[in-house]
């Protein structure tokens, strides 16, 4: 009966979990819902501006370029890693982690190499190894433009002020609920286009191409994380949602097993039961 008795407390326990994460999944989905119509609705606008922009700059002379697409030697480097606050979102954490550590072993060996981490989970692990330039975990408490400018700002500074020489951004991608593409971009220098075909532009500039282009580029290159950002918050959720419901599944298939095993427990049970009454009873008999 003990057998019985410890059979019975794990069906509870997993049936317990199996609510928990059942919810998670439900709250999941339904952040997930409204990350991806703000990414989906964000993604052609920030598209659009960068092709502008490419096409703006490729008619500029080399001596016109802006200050944020200086070459230099590279020395010292700064890795965004963009992850969650939160676990359970299945390797959505760990493939950030893992991109960055091969980035600095093998991109980037030998350069002094700092870390900006937006998302509290990548500060645990990667302060271990790595000097954090800074920390951002607050700003998913109020992911907006705003706020996010503020962190492009200060990464745009940190550039034109020669502490460092190339930074790049680690972020998952969102492509569906149950796909996350790692990608590693380099946020600044800009990468200058590359084109064989000599670019013309039919307009009239008020003002000038200059000066468009030149505001042009912080608006972009803050547009850029608030885009990175963006995904990563919609393919935290999808990563959370499929993790939860993969747990979900296994558990229904764990009590199943468990419920299966404690009703032969209890048929044995009761049969050694019976079996000792008769045996009981044709003793009296005899």
């Amino acid at each position: 009966m003990a057998n019985l008795k410890e059979l019975r407390s794990r069906i509870t326990s997993v049936s317990s979990t199996m609510q928990i994460t059942s919810a998670m999944k439900m709250v999941s989905a339904a952040k997930l819902s409204k990350a991806q119509d703000a990414i989906t609705a964000m993604r052609p606008y920030a598209e659009k501006l960068s092709e502008l922009l490419q096409s703006l700059s490729a008619t500029l002379d080399s001596d016109q370029s802006s200050k944020y697409a200086e070459q230099r030697e590279v020395n010292n480097v700064l890795i965004v890693a963009v992850s969650s606050n939160r676990g359970l979102a299945g390797a959505f954490n760990s493939n950030i982690v893992k991109a960055v550590k091969q980035l600095a072993a093998e991109d980037y060996s030998g350069k002094n190499i700092d870390i900006m981490t937006i998302g509290k989970k990548a500060n645990d692990i990667l302060r271990k190894n790595f000097d954090i330039y800074k920390n951002n975990n607050e700003i998913y408490d109020d992911l907006s433009f705003d706020n996010v400018a503020e962190i492009a700002e200060d990464l745009m500074q940190q550039f034109v002020d020669g502490k460092y020489d190339k930074i790049v951004l680690v972020y998952n991608q969102f492509k569906n609920a149950a796909t996350q593409i790692v990608m590693k971009e380099q946020f600044l220098p800009i990468v200058p286009v590359e084109t064989d075909e000599e670019v013309t532009l039919d307009y009239i500039f008020e003002p000038s191409k200059e000066e468009i282009v030149l505001e042009l580029i912080p608006k972009s290159l803050k547009m850029q994380i608030f885009k990175a950002l963006r995904d990563s918050f919609a393919s935290e959720h999808g990563a959370r949602m499929t993790a939860m419901h993969k747990a979900t599944d296994n558990a229904t298939e764990l009590r199943d097993s468990l419920k299966l095993s404690y009703n032969k427990a209890r048929q044995a049970a009761i049969t050694n039961e019976i079996l000792e009454i008769v045996g009981g009873a044709e003793a009296l008999n005899k």
